[in-house]
Parts: structure tokens; sequence; C-alpha cells
């Protein structure tokens, strides 16, 4: 049998970190995913994914994503059900995440103006007199043995051969067939 989960989305509020009586860490939150195609007022809508981790990458997790934050996840499905206080039945469908991966800068929800997922707004913009700073041009602090000018960050808005100035050069190596 396979149950893998692949989804790739924004958090739709900062995650919730709490610990079991027995001390392990669980963190859940809702992933917003993108449908790839639109309704029929042209508009795109998402899914809203409940998402579930465990220990050491829930704390993770918690600490560094909020809102509105890029977020890459892998897990498996997992379903439950319990008697709810009115005495029904409630079942629940939840992912539960092997793997979080963060998928942009930390700070990156600071420049983001909105998104399709109610508009997140600026929440961490700088002032009307600082300069705006783009989180792909600054450097990390964690990495203490680079160059002050060496950049991390790739801007995904960038073409990458926009300044070759001639033809791209490519052998069968490169090729994967």
């Amino acid at each position: 049998m396979i149950n893998r989960v692949v989804l790739v989305g924004r958090l739709t509020k900062d995650p919730e970190l709490k610990y079991t009586q027995g001390g392990i860490a669980v963190t859940r939150f809702t992933l917003a995913v993108n449908r790839t195609f639109t309704n029929q007022q042209g508009q795109r809508e998402a899914d809203f994914v409940n998402c579930v981790t465990w220990r050491k990458q829930a704390e993770n997790t918690a600490n560094f994503l909020r809102k509105g934050s890029l977020t890459g996840i892998e897990g498996r499905i997992q379903t439950s059900n319990f008697e709810g206080k009115d005495g029904n039945r409630v079942f629940m469908t939840e992912v539960v995440a092997d793997s979080v991966q963060f998928l942009e800068p930390r700070n990156a929800n600071a420049e983001r103006s909105g998104d399709g997922f109610g508009g997140y707004q600026n929440q961490g913009a700088p002032s009307q007199g600082a300069p705006s700073q783009s989180p792909y041009q600054q450097q990390p602090s964690y990495q203490s043995n680079q160059q002050p000018n060496q950049q991390n960050y790739t801007n995904m808005n960038d073409d990458p051969f926009s300044n070759s100035g001639g033809p791209i050069e490519v052998s069968d190596d490169d090729l994967p067939f």
C-alpha cells in the first residue's frame, strides 16, 4: 500500500505548538494549497489542508514558520474518529508531515503585501522613512565564514540567462536521456 502526500502552500495562521502528557511536542497548522484550475468566475480556489508534525520537527515548525509562510511538506494522510461533546462520532482527516521544508527566507512574509489566500498584510514592513530591503539581498547571520558581498538567496524573478550575451551551450552529458 502507498500513502504519500507532497504539498506546497502557505500557512493560514501561526502554527500551534503543544506538548502531550508524555512531553512530546506536537504542532498543528493549516496549509492553503492553490488548485491548478479556475472556477466559473475565473478565480483560483484553494484547498485548506490540516497538518500535524511531531517532536523536533514540530518545534522547528512552530519556531520558524508564521502565517503566510511558503512551506513544502511530505507525509501521509491519517484519519481518526472520536466521540464529540454532543455524543456524535467526529471524523478527522489530516496530513502527518514527516518532512517540513521552509521554502523562503524567514522574513519574507514582511515583504509580501498579498498572495491570494485572503491578502496577508505587510506585517513587518519597514516604517515610512526606512528603505525597503529584499530578503533575497540580506546576508544570513548564521553563516560567518562568507564574504559580506556574497549572496545566499536567488531572486526567483530574475532571469539567470538575461546577461549571458550569447547562445547557451548544452552538451550531451547535461541531458537526462
